[in-house]
């Protein structure tokens, strides 16, 4: 009797998630079979993400053409401009693309609760594990992304510190106004202050990169691609110790296959292109390939990529284990990849559709995430902040992985996807706890003239406490790195992994300290 499970031991859960057979079931079964499905919603979301990034490299590779004239010879330039600027982009379309599946989820759980005093346990939840996700397994991931040996920095300091302030001081704000202002209850005005700080990230970010007087900090920018994922890793900075690990072979793949996600990323269409080519890279290539391929060709290019189990690199292979493994993975992911055919291919509109189809795709797996995870938590008697906490923050994260982990491959520099840690936190609680706390204090203070109560509010100010304490362990090996290694992420394989264990450990001290408090052990 001992040995009976937790699952078996929680009340009867009455609710189902697709047949009422369902109930019938052991909730061991269930439970098994629950979290089955909700691993399976995670391969789509870090599926979907590999549509979501080549959509915005599309995006930001869009230039619009200005035409000047020369004061001197009264000569006419004609020049072309990138549309975005290359700070608002990883705040912008990179930090909220990625940290989207959180959005989702928390708007979803919000609206759940209309009528309901109390707000929802997950989406908070979600978002501040999801913050030390982030900070801690992806910084993990990213320090040992560059090849052996190479280092890459971040070029704009001060960018990066203004997106470190901004993600430090929402962290800081969520705890003012859960434990200072207004213990325990949130109002409008603090869920609308708390929404329009994302403008004010925006405008600082924005201001530090154009170097305004007065608000910026005075640190000089180091140099930065022109593109913003180039082709290849030009500026390569070897090391005396490279060690030779990792390594491109002769006659290897040069496709960047990603281990995290179900796609794979070709440098083909890529190129760098010097400062007087700049009109055809920006507008000629791209017409190029729509004289040559129609739009639609493309799309259902897509729907038989999809369809097909074997690749012409796979059937190479010499293992047949290999291929039998390649082959079955595909079979498994085939359902994802179908589905994702249907979003139009990113060459249409810059990127726009397909940026915008992929954001509503991630939003219905967010649905069915919620509610598969009200069947884990019904049948297993765990509560659903830790659940949140644990395998939700993990789950919903994987496409901001994805994005760092390409973006740490990919870029000459560290910025982006260093950047898209420390933004992706900012927007967790500027818009992802902001805008569904707005719409349940809108309808609270409208409907009853009551605020929003925060039920287990105790619990997330002790979690935020733990993350600043793991976080400032965090930054301070990242300055450290910067200061005797000359970058944040490559460097030596050994210190580029010792670097990750660490960052690992303090990822699960955060996890455990906080899933025991709200549990009730400590």
């Amino acid at each position: 009797m001992a040995n009976i499970s937790m699952a078996d031991t929680a009340p009867s859960c009455d609710t189902y998630l697709l047949f009422n057979g369902e109930t019938l079931l052991p909730n061991g079964v269930r439970a098994f079979f629950y979290t089955v499905v909700l691993a399976y919603c995670f391969i789509g979301l870090s599926a979907i993400t590999g549509l979501f990034f080549k959509s915005m490299e599309s995006i930001m590779r869009h230039s619009r053409e200005v035409v000047t004239v020369d004061p001197h010879t009264n000569s006419t330039i004609v020049k072309h401009e990138k549309v975005w600027n290359y700070t608002i982009a990883d705040v912008a379309l990179l930090a909220f693309g990625t940290s989207f599946p959180q959005i989702s989820l928390a708007t979803i759980d919000a609206i759940r609760n209309l009528g309901q005093l109390t707000a929802g346990g997950l989406g908070p939840g979600t978002l501040v594990g999801s913050a030390a996700f982030d900070l801690f397994p992806i910084h993990a991931v990213c320090v040992v992304m560059p090849r052996a040996g190479s280092k890459k920095k971040i070029s704009d300091l001060g960018v990066w510190l203004v997106e470190l302030f901004w993600s430090f001081w929402a962290y800081i704000w969520l705890y003012i106004i859960l434990e200072v202002w207004t213990p325990r209850v949130i109002t409008l005005w603090e869920a609308l202050l708390t929404v329009l700080q994302y403008g004010l990230l925006l405008l600082h970010a924005y201001a530090q990169d154009k170097r305004w007087p007065y608000v910026s900090i005075p640190l000089a920018r180091g140099e930065r691609p022109e593109d913003w994922v180039p082709a290849e890793d030009a500026s390569v900075d070897y090391d005396d110790n490279y060690d030779g690990i990792g390594e491109i072979l002769p006659g290897q793949n040069e496709d960047i296959v990603d281990i995290f996600s179900v796609h794979s990323y070709s440098n083909k269409g890529y190129h760098h292109v010097p400062e007087k080519d700049v009109e055809e890279s920006s507008t000629g290539l791209l017409k190029n390939k729509w004289e040559d391929t129609h739009w639609c060709s493309i799309w259902w290019q897509q729907f038989v990529d999809a369809a097909m189990l074997e690749s012409s690199v796979s059937r190479k292979m010499d293992s047949t284990c290999l291929r039998f493994i390649r082959i079955s993975w595909n079979l498994i992911i085939a359902p994802w990849k179908m589905l994702f055919a249907f979003v139009p291919p990113y060459e249409i509109a810059h990127g726009w559709i397909a940026f915008i189809c992929s954001l509503i795709f991630i939003s219905g797996i967010a649905y069915w995430v919620t509610k598969i995870t009200d069947q884990i938590s019904c049948v297993t008697g765990v509560s659903p902040y830790v659940i949140a906490f644990t395998a939700l923050a993990a789950g919903t994260s994987w496409p901001d992985l994805v994005a760092s982990k390409i973006a740490a491959e990919r870029q000459m520099t560290a910025d982006s996807a260093i950047a898209n840690i420390t933004c992706s936190n900012s927007v967790n609680i500027y818009v992802g706890i902001g805008v569904p706390w707005l719409v349940d204090t809108m309808y609270n203070y409208f409907v009853y003239q009551k605020p929003l109560y925060i039920d287990n509010a105790a619990g997330l100010s002790f979690s935020l406490l733990v993350f600043f304490a793991t976080s400032f362990g965090c930054i301070t090996v990242l300055v450290l790195r910067r200061v005797i290694l000359g970058a944040e992420l490559g460097g030596p394989r050994m210190w580029a992994w010792a670097t990750s264990v660490y960052f690992m450990i303090l990822w699960v001290a955060f996890v455990v300290l906080s899933s025991l408090r709200i549990s009730g052990v400590i």
